[in-house]
Parts: C-alpha cells; sequence; structure tokens
C-alpha cells in the first residue's frame, strides 16, 4: 500500500529545488539522496531525489527529473509516496497515530451514543489534520483531530468518539456560542461607536 510522505511546494530558487509539506516523522530517512518516490499522480513520477536540506523546520528537495525552475513548478500539488510493504516489520506503532485510510468509513458517535455521521477523510490543515466528517443528512463538516473534540479512536470497532462544542456540526448550527467580542458588543453593555440615539 503507498502512502504519503510528503507534499511537493512552490518552487525555491531556479535550479529546480522545491518545498515540501512533509507527512512523515522521519524525512531525513524518507528523502535521503537517492531515494526513488513514486507519486500521485502516477504521471508525474517517480522522482529521484539528488539533494536535500532542511532550513528553520522546513524540507527542501532537488529531483533529479526537475533540473529547473520550470520544472520544479510543475510538480506543485504532487504528493510524494512510499510503499508500506517496504517497512520494516518490527517497527512500533504509535498507539496515538492513525493512516487516513484507517479513519475513512469509521462510524462517529457523540459521548452520549448518537451516531454523528461517517468520517470520509483527513485534511492536514496548517495547525491540526481535520476529520471530515459526512452528517446524515449529507452535510460535510471538519472536525479537528484534537483529543479535546476527538477523545476516542476505536479503529478495531469501527468508531470514532466525538464530543463537539456547540456548532460545530452542521445539524448543531442552533447552540453556536458566539462570544461578546466576537459579535462586537461591549463587555459592560454599552452601546458600539456611532450609535447615538
Amino acid at each position: 500500500m503507498l502512502l504519503t510522505v510528503a507534499r511537493i511546494g512552490r518552487a525555491h530558487g531556479l535550479r529546480g529545488e522545491v518545498a515540501l509539506d512533509v507527512r512523515t516523522d522521519d524525512p531525513a530517512a524518507r528523502l535521503a539522496v537517492g531515494t526513488v518516490l513514486p507519486t500521485e499522480p502516477a504521471g508525474r513520477g517517480p522522482l529521484t531525489v539528488v539533494r536535500t536540506r532542511e532550513q528553520q523546520g522546513r524540507w527542501y528537495v532537488t529531483f533529479a527529473e526537475a533540473p529547473d525552475r520550470s520544472a520544479a513548478e510543475a510538480l506543485r500539488g504532487v504528493d510524494l509516496l512510499v510503499d508500506v510493504a517496504d517497512e520494516d516489520a518490527g517497527a512500533d506503532d504509535d498507539e496515538d497515530a492513525w493512516y487516513p485510510h484507517e479513519l475513512a468509513g469509521l462510524r462517529a458517535e457523540h459521548v452520549d451514543g448518537r451516531v454523528l455521521g461517517e468520517v470520509v477523510g483527513l485534511e492536514h490543515l496548517p495547525a491540526h489534520d481535520a476529520l471530515v466528517l459526512r452528517e446524515p443528512d449529507g452535510a460535510r463538516t471538519l472536525v479537528p483531530f484534537v483529543r479535546a473534540i476527538v477523545p476516542v479512536v476505536d479503529v478495531p470497532g469501527g468508531r470514532v468518539v466525538l464530543d463537539p462544542p456547540g456548532g460545530l456540526l452542521a445539524s448543531d448550527a442552533a447552540n453556536l456560542v458566539v462570544s461578546d467580542e466576537t459579535r462586537g458588543e461591549a463587555a459592560d453593555g454599552a452601546t458600539a461607536a456611532g450609535d447615538d440615539d
């Protein structure tokens, strides 16, 4: 099975270097010089790593197949993959880490037992990952994949348990909690500027 280890970002410089959005905990090993990586879409690869570097926590790579900026720009958005069959069989699994394909199809339940929908995917957002939830009415909702909101992930049991704040889910929009500060109201209840009447 092929899993994404990075997504190619913008071109960096004139000599084919690209920035990566890394999705692995061991980029130095996954992106070692000489590594040949399959891609998604498959027609853009495979790509051979010829140079790699890290700068301020960001990874930059040059591929043999993209010797200049134009070729590098054409790779933007391409996923770099690794075959899990190549993984060490003895590697310990992190109990709080799941692959997107393991989460897709799980039933989403509220902490009180109500069925809230089905997990249909995982999105990698800048702050944290988000579960993509399809609610019973068909609405698509992004649920922050943090322990406070998703306290239980039970892959063998086929479910995740959610404890969403009021208004997070489309089906719960009526219970959305909006602070006075967000509404623009002063804490002491004074009228907003410009309301002289």
